[in-house]
């Protein structure tokens, strides 16, 4: 240095990662379709159209995300009619198929006709989000599912400069 003195070394994490929707690029599925009412309608973008299962026991809704990520939060809007539907769903995340494998998340008590409730996840780390219903003869029935989060093993750059 021209001074002869030498810089100080200082290092930093600098966190770039942003939250999205991940559910936008992954790939639904449910324990039944109830007739054209396909899981993709839940996440379409559209409020007038449902991912919808059959009158079953423990009825499901997954969403894969095809990479493991941090889920920040989910969001989940109910259906404009028949809001009760969804009371009792349980969220969960984790890196399983077996819904029961993976962790809460969330519990939806009650949730009115096309509102929308966030459940905060804290960074819980998986490849799936499910929403399963317990009991038996029940419809789950969503309007839109939203998973915002980043990928697991890209949340961090580290970084040094000399000044």
């Amino acid at each position: 240095m021209a001074n002869g003195k030498e810089g100080k070394k200082h290092s930093f994490y600098l966190n770039l990662c942003s939250f999205f929707n991940a559910a936008l690029w992954g790939e639904t599925s449910e324990s039944s379709d109830y007739g054209f009412w396909l899981p993709t309608h839940a996440i379409d973008g559209l409020l007038t159209t449902w991912a919808h299962t059959k009158l079953e026991t423990d009825p499901w809704w997954r969403v894969d995300l095809r990479k493991v990520y941090r889920v920040n939060k989910v969001t989940i809007t109910n259906r404009n009619d028949l809001a009760y539907r969804i009371n009792g769903a349980v969220i969960r995340i984790g890196n399983f198929l077996d819904v029961y494998s993976n962790t809460i998340c969330g519990v939806i008590s009650t949730l009115a006709a096309s509102a929308t409730a966030t459940f905060s996840c804290g960074g819980m780390v998986g490849r799936y989000v499910v929403i399963h219903l317990p009991g038996d003869d029940k419809f789950l029935t969503l309007a839109e599912v939203g998973v915002y989060g980043y990928l697991a093993g890209n949340s961090l750059l580290y970084n040094t400069f000399q000044y």
